[in-house]
């Protein structure tokens, strides 16, 4: 047990994220970069896609306040992020901090966990920019082919799976991106940022324009909170915290920010920045924008993938409608750009400290990204997206990212009293409350997941163990440091 739990040595840590050569990744995102980066994969599905879908089956008008629960509880552990950003300045996110506070087996666990969370993640942004695309070209007169389906029988159960073929395209371009360079990529980023943080600003003003012209009529609040059906997560108290749980994934952006810690310019100061600045914009604007769409429609007709689209319609401008398909968009591509950003990181990162297969690390002469894990990763992604629903990938991103996030807060804590001396840019207020806190909600909005997601989640992890077991674990640079210690000192090891 004590070698599964080995920690990788802090000081290691700190020489890796010093690094510089043909072999490093390449730091070149600035503060605006960062921030940017944040919103470009907050602002995607969760406002376009999932926002609506959540208050139809789960919440009612009451979406609002499972935002507020989903932002209360990415606060605290945003805070906890941005601690172990700025002190250890490394690809790998909450995989890298686990490793040096919690041990081997839980930074395998969290890295496995990280996997599911990005991959699943930019898979359902894929699906819901797919759906988005088939709006915005029928609205032009335009219809894509249809996607192709086919039937069959497996284990005894009847299967229906459509084959969706632009999300399948749309991955593989985002990962040509990626390839290229992470400059490129946090450019393309910024640019449609730009872009799309306007478009939610042009809904928030025409739709409240609407509403205050029209005596705030029509009014689909009442009732705000509508009666449980008996089922618990349909609606009433229950349903806000279902609620709260598939929102969840409209959070995912500012921890994806922190796998990007190696490509950071000054990332003491600057990863806090763009961690919590991006986080407190966004949170801001789903509030805003859950509220004024549950008010302009039905939620009942808000279960469709381009809800604010079925929203701004509502408002009689056909130029905004235009506008708000287009801003749709250009914001899921850059949440699945940051995702699979997010993926590869973590694939480098594991593959470097010998967990992972060796081409996962494997960086490219001329553009200096991790080419071969970009690559592989893009065509997993690609097929999920082809084949998966987006009510199964949503839930499954949100649980991997609420699981990361309780680790993550447990590492603050136990860092906090196990280097208590090093220097820390950014400290995390009133530990161990605040780590605490975030652990406790994140936990209740796992609980408040239905069934079968925490299952899956559960067969994620065991299919991660065994490969941990069968390759990491002999492969491990932390495990073979210690072994060969071990046998300079002549002490007997697990393997003797």
């Amino acid at each position: 047990m004590a070698n599964l739990l080995a920690k990788k040595p802090l000081e290691q840590l700190m020489c890796e994220a010093q690094e510089t050569g043909e072999n490093s990744l390449r730091r070149a995102l600035g503060p605006l970069n960062l921030v940017t980066l944040g919103i470009g994969a907050i602002i995607g599905a969760g406002i376009f896609v999932i926002t609506g879908q959540a208050a139809a089956q789960f919440a009612g008008p009451a979406i609002v306040i499972s935002f507020v629960l989903a932002g209360t509880a990415c606060a605290f552990a945003g805070l906890c992020y941005s601690e172990f950003a700025s002190m250890i300045p490394i690809a790998g996110s909450a995989y890298t901090y686990s490793y040096a506070t919690l041990g081997e087996l839980v930074a395998w666990i969290i890295g496995w966990d990280l996997i599911l969370e990005y991959a699943f993640g930019a898979a359902t942004v894929a699906v819901g920019w797919s759906g988005h695309l088939r709006a915005f070209m029928h609205d032009l007169g335009l219809n894509l082919p249809a996607m192709p389906t086919s039937n069959f029988v497996l284990f005894g159960l009847p299967v229906h799976l459509k084959y969706d073929y632009v999300g399948f395209l749309v991955i593989l371009v985002i990962t040509t991106i990626l390839v290229i360079g992470i400059k490129e990529s946090a450019n393309f980023t910024t640019a449609i940022v730009i872009l799309k943080v306007a478009v939610v600003c042009m809904f928030i003003a025409l739709a409240t324009a609407f509403l205050a012209s029209h005596g705030w009529k029509p009014n689909y609040w009442h009732p705000f909170i509508p009666p449980n059906t008996g089922v618990r997560g349909e609606f009433g108290w229950s349903g806000i915290l279902r609620g709260a749980g598939v929102v969840f994934f409209a959070y995912i952006g500012f921890d994806a920010v922190s796998t990007a810690a190696q490509e950071a310019k000054n990332p003491k100061k600057d990863m806090p920045l763009g961690i919590l600045g991006s986080l407190i914009i966004c949170t801001v604007l789903y509030i805003i924008v859950s509220g004024l769409l549950t008010h302009l429609v039905p939620y009942t007709q808000l279960n469709v993938p381009d809800p604010v689209v079925i929203g701004i319609r509502t408002t009689g401008h056909p130029w905004a409608t235009f506008l708000v398909e287009l801003g749709a968009l250009a914001g899921l591509a850059t949440v699945m750009l940051v995702m699979l950003l997010g993926q590869s990181r973590v694939f480098y990162s594991m593959s470097r400290d010998g967990l992972l297969w060796p081409w996962a690390s494997k960086v490219h002469p001329r553009f200096r990204t991790p080419y071969l894990s970009s690559i592989v990763v893009g065509i997993f992604v690609a097929l999920l997206a082809t084949l998966l629903p987006l009510s199964v990938l949503d839930e499954m991103t949100s649980v991997g990212t609420l699981l990361a996030f309780m680790l993550v807060s447990a590492g603050v804590w136990v860092m906090r009293r196990t280097h208590p001396h090093v220097n820390r840019p950014f400290k995390t207020p009133m530990v161990p409350l605040v780590p605490i806190l975030s652990i406790l909600f994140s936990g209740v909005l796992i609980v408040s997941l239905s069934y079968w997601t925490q299952l899956r989640l559960v067969v994620w992890l065991v299919i991660g163990l065994v490969i941990y077991f069968v390759y990491g674990r002999k492969h491990s640079k932390v495990q073979i440091s210690n072994r060969a210690g071990s046998a300079a000192k002549g002490t007997p090891t697990m393997a003797d």
